[in-house]
């Protein structure tokens, strides 16, 4: 079965630092009816989490507490049996009685495990597919808490979506700064505020290349490339001050800050515009995840590979990718090869340079075995 297909189930990751708000939020989506039937897997530290006694109530039985260690490393077999158990342990009549799963992990968890799991381990990746990582940072101590962990920052550089919470209790200085910083770590991701923990579910949902409802795959917004281009300074972020009132969307000129902290992490989209060969690909990424795969935090892209009429899409996080996929059709006319990179101490220069490497090996190599 292919890895990527809406058929399997969704599964969206919810994560953030200590005190960023992630479990408000978390009771405020497990009330709306986009998650009336989904699954919540919750991960704390300690017996007691009673904040999430608030989450079972909301969601009666469809809620699987894990509080015996942390969700991302010495527990994560108890992961793979759970989403192995829920399937059945949550069924009527032989029937399935949830459409999504939501994991909340520890705020001390760097999420890349858990994807490692949903991508990659046998008896999940056949039956669940990563729809999308949800980060929380606090508006008001976000750039510190940035400053002082390097597991918020990776959390921040694979998000797929940004919830900037407490947004009532910074100030605008401080706002402005943490939003030009994640401009800069994880250009692409969508960021809306929050107030109090209210953000519609609709924003958090469906943020893979499938959808639930099985459309056809979309490719622009998954890959957002435009995002990663040099002259991209102006970036979208919403701020939402309720699930049921209108977005205010606004534009702020969020241009790279030379003060600013350094994450060492960049982001950028690297484009080729003939097809690539095959074997070419393959060898590529091989030495690129086997010389520096920790620090290649997240690929996606779309390839036009030599021979082929139809598009390649391939999603890594770390030294871990999904199966290739390949789409029906091109969404446009455009051909050309086109991946986004999150880095970290890893320059653009340094993945074009060993791209066009191997690039030129290959007519000799060819030659060769002729």
């Amino acid at each position: 079965m292919n890895p990527s297909t809406p058929s399997l189930i969704p599964v969206t990751l919810l994560t953030g630092f200590l005190g960023s708000g992630k479990t408000t939020v978390l009771n405020h989506l497990v009330r709306q009816p986009e998650l009336a039937d989904a699954l919540v897997i919750i991960n704390e530290f300690g017996e007691m989490p009673l904040d999430h006694m608030l989450v079972a109530h909301s969601t009666e039985n469809l809620v699987m507490e894990m509080s015996s260690g942390c969700l991302c490393c010495t527990i994560r077999g108890d992961l793979v049996q759970t989403l192995r158990d829920i399937a059945w342990r949550f069924s009527r009549n032989g029937q399935r009685q949830f459409r999504r799963v939501l994991i909340e992990t520890t705020g001390l968890a760097d999420p890349a495990p858990i994807v490692h799991t949903l991508m990659a381990h046998p008896r999940v990746a056949d039956r669940y597919r990563l729809d999308g990582i949800v980060v929380t940072l606090d508006l008001a101590t976000g750039h510190t808490t940035l400053d002082r962990h390097p597991e918020a920052v990776r959390q921040a550089a694979i998000a797929d979506c940004l919830l900037l919470t407490k947004a009532d209790a910074a100030d605008a200085d401080m706002r402005d700064a943490l939003l030009r910083r994640l401009a800069s770590i994880n250009p692409a991701a969508p960021r809306w505020e929050v107030r109090h923990g209210e953000i519609s579910a609709s924003k958090v949902l469906d943020l893979g290349l499938f959808s639930t409802e099985g459309k056809a795959p979309d490719v622009e917004r998954w890959l957002r490339e435009e995002a990663y281009t040099d002259d991209a300074h102006d970036h979208h972020h919403g701020d939402e001050h309720g699930h049921d009132a209108p977005d205010a969307h606004h534009h702020h000129d969020h241009r790279h800050d030379i003060n600013r902290h350094d994450d060492h992490i960049q982001a950028f989209c690297f484009a080729v515009d003939e097809p690539i060969p095959e074997e070419i690909l393959a060898a590529w990424l091989d030495v690129l995840l086997g010389f520096i795969g920790a620090d290649i935090l997240r690929v996606k892209g779309i390839l036009n590979i030599e021979g082929s009429d139809k598009p390649m899409v391939i999603h890594g996080v770390q030294h871990i990718f999904h199966p290739p996929v390949t789409l029906p059709a091109w969404p446009d006319e455009d051909r050309r090869s086109r991946l986004v990179f999150i880095t970290r101490d890893v320059n653009r220069t340094a993945i074009e340079e060993t791209f066009r490497a191997f690039r030129n090996v290959l007519p000799q190599t060819r030659e060769a075995a002729a």
